[in-house]
């Protein structure tokens, strides 16, 4: 089966994530399909929504990423065009208040990228203003983007950033969608979200991409199947 439709608690992940939109206000959800599509169209059709209207991104010619899954649904006009877009990866668990998130947005910015203090490999790093500036994989020293500000990063500097990570989900507005043309100049059609990221620090326009901690946050990455029994509890414990 698709791993949107692995049941946890009783519910899909996909049911987990459009109930939890759907309690904030969010009705219009875009569900982008590739692998087993049907499966997941016949779940959404059976369920009416889950009580929300899906409309479809039917990937399943080309499994585009996070960044192109997202310009393709822009591009055929299934996100509207002024309007900021929440977008959340579906084997995320979390606890995340989506109001409050929401109510941290500034229309002004470019996005508000929701991370947390999480071990991992990969971070990414913003300045005092919480202020996206890089991303960095500690295990390779591998760090993204290698020039800010017209300068090559200094990696003394990066190690004064507060480090922290991803947890695939963000509000972005709609100035940022037209940047996505630009990454998909260099990448092609598939590419992900944090490659727009950085071409954004790089080229610094339109505004910026700000970071955003939850209080009290506790999620999980529901994406391996060894993980189903710990995923099993963590889904019952937000109930």
């Amino acid at each position: 089966m698709p791993k949107a439709l692995v049941p946890l608690a009783g519910k899909p992940l996909l049911q987990w994530q459009v109930e939890t939109l759907r309690n904030a206000g969010i009705t219009e959800i875009v569900v982008n399909v590739h692998h087993f599509p049907d499966m997941i169209i016949d779940a959404v059709r059976a369920n009416n929504g889950w009580g929300a209207h899906i409309t479809i991104s039917d990937e399943r010619d080309q499994l585009l990423d996070t960044g192109g899954g997202l310009r393709k649904a822009w591009r055929e006009g299934l996100l509207g065009k002024d309007k900021p877009v929440l977008a959340c990866n579906v084997d995320i668990l979390s606890n995340i208040d989506i109001r409050a998130l929401m109510a941290a947005y500034n229309p002004s910015d470019l996005g508000l990228l929701v991370v947390s203090e999480r071990p991992t490999q990969r971070y990414l790093f913003f300045d005092e203003y919480h202020r996206l500036r890089c991303w960095r994989n500690i295990a390779t020293g591998d760090c993204r983007p290698g020039i800010i500000d017209g300068k090559s990063i200094n990696l003394r500097e990066v190690d004064n950033w507060q480090r922290l990570a991803f947890s695939g989900m963000q509000i972005l507005s709609p100035a940022f969608f037209s940047l996505l043309e630009e990454t998909a100049l260099f990448y092609g059609d598939k590419f992900s979200l944090i490659d727009s990221y950085l071409d954004v620090v790089v080229a610094k326009r339109k505004g910026e991409l700000l970071s955003y901690i939850p209080q009290n946050y506790r999620m999980m990455d529901v994406g391996k199947i060894d993980q189903i029994e710990e995923a099993e509890r963590f889904a019952e414990s937000l109930i």
